[in-house]
């Protein structure tokens, strides 16, 4: 898998005219390498592989990155970087401007007189077509936030606080095998259901109020991410009819979803959806985007998408949502894998209206 990684790696720098390429981005080190951690770089060329550290991750990184010559640093990883650099003579050396601070910049600069610093790319697009390993472990993921989505909606009640509910799913799920929350939980009830991104607060949920669960696990690193929306005793006719609304235009996003349709034709056609329903002003954000390694990678589904072609072992997610200030809001999401011939949920929840008596 990893030497499948490189080889890609090394197409991309031979295509950019590179001597070698400086990865820093801690998840492009996890995907390119197999190792876990910071503090480090990797320095890829046609014919070496190999990952500067310090003694706190040299025992790790031969474990972990087998393919990888270790150099232990001792005086600073840009200095050491810069002396392997230096030492093989290379003189373009590309980087991930979308990863390096500019002040590590500076110093590259400094210390690698003489040499090209750039170009600067993006290692995203080489990630976006997931491996059957990485989708193994997203699938878990997936299922673990699954099985916390049917544990809460037997915990939650009237008077529960938006932050019980979030640490009710976050401990479900740590317990189940996730790493960490993939993100921040939102948990918005009432009326800061409008928020599209209301992490949860001390707030106490009310009876008949809708309450947005968006969150998600991270297993072996790749990350899961789902949105339901229940309500805390019987919905009112207005809620019912927003949410019809919310549903159909998700149902129509993940039928939408095949090899070679674009981000923006999805994301158009389930807006339109919305927008005919008499809610186009409601639903301000993308329709979806891909994850992985990251909550947010490439695809996206928006109409600003650069995508113009989906591709089988994509992932992308599909979260229509309807947000009224001073009443409230819902969205539903769900994580989608691109197929042969269609798409396949990688989430399971039941998506209809779920009422909590």
């Amino acid at each position: 898998m990893i030497e499948d990684r490189l080889a890609r790696l090394r197409e991309f720098l031979r295509e950019k005219g590179a001597d070698a390429i400086l990865v820093t981005r801690e998840v492009n080190l996890h995907y390119f390498s197999g190792f876990r951690g910071d503090d480090t770089a990797l320095l890829v060329s046609p014919d070496e592989a190999l990952l500067v550290t310090d003694s706190r991750y040299t025992e790790q990184a031969a474990a972990q990155a087998p393919l990888y010559e270790v150099v232990r640093q001792k005086d600073g990883l840009w200095k050491e970087t810069a002396a392997v650099v230096k030492k093989r003579g290379w003189q373009r050396l590309a980087f991930e401007g979308d990863a390096l601070l500019y002040d590590s910049y500076a110093k590259l600069r400094e210390l690698l007189s003489g040499v090209s610093l750039g170009p600067s790319v993006s290692l995203a697009p080489l990630r976006m077509v997931k491996e059957p390993e990485e989708l193994a472990c997203m699938r878990r993921a997936a299922a673990i936030g699954d099985a916390a989505f049917d544990d809460v909606v037997k915990f939650m009640r009237p008077g529960l606080s938006e932050n019980e509910v979030a640490a009710r799913l976050e401990t479900t799920m740590r317990a189940l095998g996730s790493e960490r929350p993939a993100f921040p939980t939102i948990v918005a009830s009432g009326p800061r259901g409008s928020l599209p991104h209301g992490v949860a607060t001390e707030k106490l949920i009310v009876a008949g109020e809708f309450v947005t669960m968006d969150y998600g696990a991270v297993y072996q690193g790749y990350h899961s991410d789902m949105t339901r929306t229940v309500c805390v005793g019987k919905a009112g006719e207005k809620q019912r009819a927003i949410y019809d609304v919310v549903l159909a235009a998700q149902r129509l996003g993940v039928s939408l979803i095949r090899p070679g349709v674009s981000g923006k034709a999805v994301d158009a056609a389930v807006r339109e959806r919305i927008k005919a329903a008499g809610y186009g002003e409601n639903f301000g954000h993308g329709l979806g985007h891909s994850l992985g390694l990251e909550i947010h990678e490439e695809p996206r589904l928006s109409s600003a998408s650069t995508c113009e072609s989906l591709e089988p072992s994509m992932i992308v997610t599909v979260e229509p949502g309807v947000y009224l200030p001073g009443w409230g809001g819902l969205r539903i999401e769900d994580t989608v894998l691109v197929t042969e011939s269609g798409a396949e949920l990688l989430t399971h929840s039941p998506r209809d209206l779920i009422e909590i008596s």
